[in-house]
């Protein structure tokens, strides 16, 4: 069973930055897409960023381009997202998701299977 465990959530002001980590483990192979998703209270779940095996693909929402990336520790099977230049907008709840035979990021939206518990990132203007 895959376990995905975040942390780096916070408070910070407007232009400052985060990093987001998700360790994971169980994995059956190195086949797998993971990546954050974020859900603010009263609107829908949105793909932030996602990367594929090997890191050959790699998605972000255009909300976050330029501002956010995403690095793997491949031995210690933990993603991270990098998130710099923050605004009030991206106050949410982050979700780290993964999906196991998946080869590209941009199916995480549909693949994705497990969930981490989420960490909250509020930035104040």
């Amino acid at each position: 069973q895959v376990q995905l465990v975040e942390s780096g959530g916070g408070s910070v002001q407007a232009g400052g930055s985060l990093r987001l980590s998700c360790a994971a483990s169980g994995y059956r192979d190195s086949n797998n897409c993971m990546g954050w998703f974020r859900q603010a209270p009263g609107k829908e779940r949105e793909a932030v960023a996602a990367i594929a095996p090997g890191g050959v693909n790699t998605y972000f929402a255009d909300s976050v381009k330029g501002r956010f990336t995403l690095s793997q520790d491949n031995a210690k099977n933990t993603l991270y997202l990098e998130m710099n230049s923050l605004k009030p907008e991206d106050t949410s709840m982050y979700y780290c998701a993964a999906a196991e035979r998946c080869y590209d990021a941009f199916a995480l939206s549909v693949l994705a299977r497990y969930w981490g518990q989420g960490t909250q990132v509020t930035v104040s203007s």
